[in-house]
């Protein structure tokens, strides 16, 4: 039952609003000692699953790195660089992120950004100090708003970008069981489809980034 602290070790690290990277890194640690592993076997663990495998993305054994960052202040300069510039716009500061990361995804690399690596450390940050230069007088449910758009941002990007990629697994999975059926469609089709769909979901998207954007804006603007 000791194997399951690690479960625990999550739940009270979300509750108390430790860095997630920390809480994640914590109970993989306890999890592994728990099992009568030392550090060096449970590192080894990680390595191995990785080179033989492939289950384990590169993404999380850089974790460690990427909370190093956000402990010398990534966070903060991403702030800072972002409310130096007074003609920012939250809007189209996620509308890029948007356009690169259907670009990445398009291209297979759905690895390049996230939500761990990307969103929390920079983009987050970045969207909020624009928020901020548009309207210095936030409350704290609009700076919450500005947070869930970065998150659902990456999630839009990712989500109907991959699809146009040959090789990833949701085409593989819809051609399989369409073969299975006698319906003989080859990859290329599926990805053609799929341009379309993600060009709909970029102008929707976009659309409902300008309307944050004029939101942000809207108090400001009221009270010049």
């Amino acid at each position: 039952m000791l194997v399951l602290i690690g479960i625990l070790i999550i739940i009270a690290g979300f509750l108390l609003r430790f860095n997630p990277l920390l809480v994640i890194m914590a109970s993989a640690l306890a999890t592994g000692l728990a099992a009568g592993l030392d550090i060096a076997a449970i590192v080894a663990a990680f390595g191995k699953a990785f080179n033989d495998t492939r289950y384990v993305s590169i993404i999380w054994i850089v974790l460690p790195v990427i909370g190093l960052l956000e402990a010398y202040g990534l966070q903060q300069h991403a702030r800072s660089l972002i409310g130096r510039i007074r003609s920012g716009a939250v809007g189209g500061l996620l509308i890029g992120y948007l356009l690169i990361r259907q670009i990445f995804a398009a291209l297979g690399l759905t690895s390049v950004a996230g939500h761990p690596q990307t969103v929390r450390p920079l983009v987050a940050p970045m969207a909020e100090a624009a928020a901020e230069a548009q309207n210095p007088a936030l409350t704290i449910a609009q700076r919450e708003e500005v947070k869930a758009y970065s998150a659902a941002t990456d999630n839009v990007g990712l989500f109907f970008g991959e699809d146009i990629f040959l090789a990833i697994g949701s085409i593989l999975l819809m051609k399989g069981v369409l073969d299975g059926y006698g319906y003989q469609i080859e990859p290329l089709h599926f990805s053609l489809w799929a341009i379309p769909t993600a060009i709909a979901a970029f102008v929707i998207h976009s659309f409902r980034l300008w309307r944050l954007d004029k939101r942000m804006r809207a108090p400001a603007e009221r009270g010049a």
